[in-house]
């Protein structure tokens, strides 16, 4: 996002709105971790994260103007209501954005790709 005013502009990358993202669903009660696909994970486990963050596996942003949509990839605890999860995900996510950033969530689609323990996601 790029705004322009008379003192100068302003411009949020991706990656900024990816964090705000990924701060609202892992501090949802339920959200193991999220997820990242097969490659993403064998490149994270063979390579290791060479001084990145690997904040933004699980996310995906488009911005059409001052509008975002987000789909998030995401591994809920088992034994958790995954419904209550993702509507609970959904809120976070767009109230973190939106606080962050003054930018508009037109939608944020949850994906659920697994379920674990909180055992096996601490292992």
């Amino acid at each position: 996002m790029q705004e322009k005013n008379d003192t100068g502009s302003i411009h949020i990358s991706d990656e900024v709105i990816a964090i705000c993202a990924a701060n609202g669903a892992l501090n949802t009660d339920g959200v193991v971790s999220l997820w990242g696909g097969i490659t993403e994970n064998i490149k994270e486990n063979i390579l290791g994260n060479l001084g990145k963050p690997s904040n933004f596996k699980g996310i995906r942003l488009t911005q059409e103007n001052e509008d975002i949509y987000i789909n998030l990839y995401i591994i809920v605890e088992y034994g958790c209501k995954i419904p209550d999860v993702a509507w609970e995900v959904q809120e976070n996510v767009k109230n973190e954005v939106e606080s962050m950033t003054e930018l508009t969530v037109k939608q944020v689609n949850i994906n659920i790709q697994g379920v674990q323990t909180v055992e096996e996601g601490k292992a």
